[in-house]
């Protein structure tokens, strides 16, 4: 028994910490190693918290967003069949979604008349622009990204996702129309009808999976993979569709909110939706993040033990990288490109990036012909940035002399890190940090020398 407990803790501790000091790339460890990151991430970034917020926000914006669609879907003379479908979601609850209609059409009527048109369309806008902003930020704290989409981005980007939105659904709902017709006019068969019917439901399975793939590369404000937004895309469409499925099949307990709630059972049953809704959103937008940075997060138990000694170096190593870069005349390099380049461990490279960013040591800059890719530039003079300067600049940023009477309390103290810093100027103030580093003649960008 003991012996099978010391395999079962050894095995834990390999699944939770050693499999990322393992070289080895397997299939199965880059499984586990997804698994392990989209836990942690899913923990940490404190998915539920925000499912809960994004439930609110969305309550607000419900009944703009479904103005938006149904205008939309007036103008193409779709909105029956939008209106069938939000029936066919909600089977148990047609009288508050004919209540909700109510308020839409009532909504739609007075936007559309006297001070309403510009005052009701700009409300419009902006609540769902809003919602928008929310969910991208949801996003990005999932990346970790800190940039964020400007003022006129947001405008731009959010206002062309609301418009064309609306389109595509009602293009689907056309093209499951025109697909059963079509199929029954060639198809004159009664066994056919099972056939037609799996064909048109696999066709709504493939674009829910397309729809939540295409959610995680347009909404964060960074690169994604096509491929693992996919396959985050077929996870989360799917988890969406049981929870479809369970709320449409679940007429016995929709029966008894009824006998409780009375007409008011659709607004419990509808929060309940939007957060397991929101919930998958996000756990899907966890899971593209961790698949696409999995090999990112390789010796992550050593870099949270890191001495100070080696941080320095790898500080001082990645700071003469971009400086060398500046000076040569080279594009920005990117925090992938230090990643997959040099083997530094992706939350090294963040941590030490965002300081370097923070004391006016570089910027951020958008790289030419990329979208939504911001590569790392010197933001001083290469001529005067020595081994000193840069060390100063990082070694006495903060607070200091706030302890009372510090200096009188410990003068050996005061008087040996003095000398310490004297020895250490006289050595560096000379130093050039873009000496430090040299591309060799034929490197492209994935070998180097220093």
């Amino acid at each position: 028994m003991q012996r099978f407990i010391d395999r079962c803790m050894a095995l834990w501790n390999y699944v939770n910490t050693g499999i990322w000091s393992d070289p080895r790339r397997n299939w199965w460890l880059n499984i586990l190693r997804t698994v392990n990151l989209s836990v942690n991430c899913f923990l940490n970034r404190d998915i539920q918290s925000q499912a809960c917020a994004m439930t609110f926000r969305t309550m607000l914006a419900v009944v703009p967003a479904l103005a938006l669609i149904l205008a939309i879907g007036r103008g193409f003379g779709f909105q029956e069949v939008l209106e069938d479908e939000l029936y066919h979601l909600f089977p148990a609850q047609r009288q508050a979604i004919t209540y909700c209609m109510n308020f839409v059409n009532e909504y739609l009527s007075h936007s559309s008349e006297g001070l309403f048109v510009g005052v009701g369309i700009v409300f419009l806008i902006y609540t769902l622009i809003s919602l928008l902003g929310n969910v991208e930020n949801s996003f990005n704290l999932i990346w970790g990204q800190k940039e964020r989409r400007s003022i006129w981005r947001k405008l731009s980007d959010y206002t062309a996702m609301l418009l064309i939105l609306p389109v595509l659904m009602i293009c689907a709902s056309g093209i499951s129309l025109l697909l059963s017709s079509t199929l029954n006019s060639i198809f004159h068969f009664s066994f056919m009808t099972p056939v037609i019917s799996a064909v048109l439901e696999a066709t709504s399975w493939i674009m829910t999976f397309l729809f939540f793939a295409a959610v995680y590369i347009l909404i964060p404000n960074t690169s994604v993979k096509l491929k693992y937004a996919l396959i985050s895309g077929v996870i989360a469409g799917t988890g969406f569709l049981v929870v479809q499925w369970l709320f449409v099949t679940g007429t016995l307990y929709v029966t008894r909110y009824n006998a409780i709630y009375g007409s008011f059972a659709f607004l419990p049953l509808l929060l309940l939706w939007l957060q397991l809704v929101w919930m998958i959103c996000l756990a899907g937008a966890v899971i593209c993040y961790s698949s696409q940075n999995v090999f990112a997060f390789s010796l992550d138990r050593e870099v949270s033990g890191m001495s100070d000694r080696y941080r320095a170096m790898v500080t001082l190593a990645i700071t003469a990288v971009i400086t060398r870069r500046f000076v040569d005349g080279r594009p920005p390099a990117t925090a992938r490109d230090l990643m997959s380049t040099y083997s530094i461990p992706a939350r090294l490279v963040t941590g030490i990036t965002d300081r370097l960013c923070a004391d006016g040591i570089f910027n951020r800059v958008l790289l030419p012909d990329q979208k939504d890719i911001y590569g790392f530039q010197l933001a001083v003079d290469p001529s005067t940035l020595t081994v000193r300067s840069l060390t100063e600049r990082l070694y006495l940023e903060g607070e200091r002399d706030f302890i009372p009477d510090f200096r009188d309390t410990f003068p050996r103290v005061i008087t040996t890190f003095a000398r310490i810093e004297s020895q250490f100027a006289a050595t560096t103030s000379s130093m050039l940090v873009s000496d430090l580093y040299r591309f060799a003649p034929d490197d492209s960008g994935t070998a180097a020398e220093s």
